[in-house]
């Protein structure tokens, strides 16, 4: 039997958090907030690896929308909603046709009359803030062509768990201005971790972005940079991070993208150039020998699978803040 509306309540949810109505960008939170939630989530995993997890989810049913492939976004969200008592439910967009057979607002209404909670993976943005404008439940953003917050929490969890901190620590992301990146610049400085960023002429990141990200760092003592020089970004980083230079649906840019970015691969020399404690992270996958070695990906200074591992946590923490409460009437 399904549990009546009010059993839902979970009062080790921080109220901080009980305000999320969904996760669609880092921009979207105050700095408060994502501390908050990054905490909830490791302190999750903790009781989770203790055997204390409790199943808050039970009966509650996630729908997951998937126009992109996906393995840590899809294992992440399913095995967690598994972990939670609940159940998450597949949709492969040719089935749905998300924005050509149907609207993206009566998938929206259809959905959140039948679940508790969309996990949707796009393409553009703007579906995934159409989907969120029209849902009568929580709409969790897993990727779309502007953001990533689902990588960039995990990714900032990850960071606090190796180092202890995240205030006064620097991170260098080498490569295209990407929906991560732009994740990771709205990150960063709103947990005090100074951001900077190198990428080939034509790659980097927009301007109003820059601005924005400058405006919260100096709110909360991080410093942001963008260079062209990979070794400049590097200089005295604590977290050397990069991703694939061709994403999903550039896949005809990929020859022209490869040469471009042909000076910006992580391997043992750019690594020197950072601190000797400095470490190493890719939101995966990795092509080895293109933007990232074998040898470093492998390597001791790597913290790449941790950090995969802990999309698992962070997104099982997410959905209990979002999906542990009454559904509408």
């Amino acid at each position: 039997m399904r549990k009546q509306a009010g059993d839902h309540m979970n009062s080790d949810v921080p109220e901080i958090l009980r305000s999320l109505n969904h996760f669609l960008s880092i921009r979207d939170l105050e700095a408060e907030t994502l501390r908050a939630l990054i905490d909830f989530a490791l302190l999750r995993k903790r009781q989770f690896l203790a055997g204390e997890l409790r199943p808050m989810l039970a009966g509650r049913v996630l729908a997951m929308i998937f126009q992109k492939s996906s393995l840590r976004t899809r294992l992440g969200f399913e095995a967690a909603m598994a972990q939670l008592g609940g159940h998450a439910v597949h949709l492969d967009d040719h089935h749905i046709g998300l924005a050509r057979r149907e609207p993206s607002q009566d998938v929206a209404r259809v959905i959140s009359s039948m679940c508790d909670g969309i996990m949707a993976r796009v393409f553009s943005h703007q579906t995934v803030v159409e989907l969120a404008a029209h849902s009568r439940v929580p709409v969790i953003n897993g990727l779309s062509d502007w953001a990533h917050p689902c990588q960039a929490l995990a990714d900032i969890a990850t960071i606090r768990e190796h180092f202890g901190r995240t205030d006064g620590l620097k991170l260098a992301f080498i490569g295209d201005a990407n929906n991560v990146a732009r994740s990771l610049a709205n990150a960063c400085p709103r947990t005090g971790i100074s951001f900077s960023i190198a990428s080939p002429e034509g790659y980097g990141m927009e301007e109003g972005e820059v601005q924005m990200a400058r405006q919260c760092g100096r709110r909360y003592g991080a410093d942001i940079l963008l260079t062209t020089d990979p070794f400049e970004a590097v200089r005295d980083a604590d977290i050397v991070y990069t991703d694939v230079w061709t994403s999903m649906g550039q896949e005809h840019e990929s020859d022209q993208r490869d040469r471009d970015f042909a000076g910006y691969q992580v391997n043992t020399a750019l690594l020197k150039a950072a601190r000797p404690t400095a470490v190493v992270m890719h939101c995966l996958p990795a092509r080895r020998n293109l933007e990232i070695t074998p040898e470093v990906v492998d390597g001791p200074q790597s913290i790449i699978f941790p950090q995969a591992a802990n999309r698992l946590h962070t997104q099982r923490a997410l959905l209990e803040v979002l999906l542990d409460r009454p559904r509408p009437g």
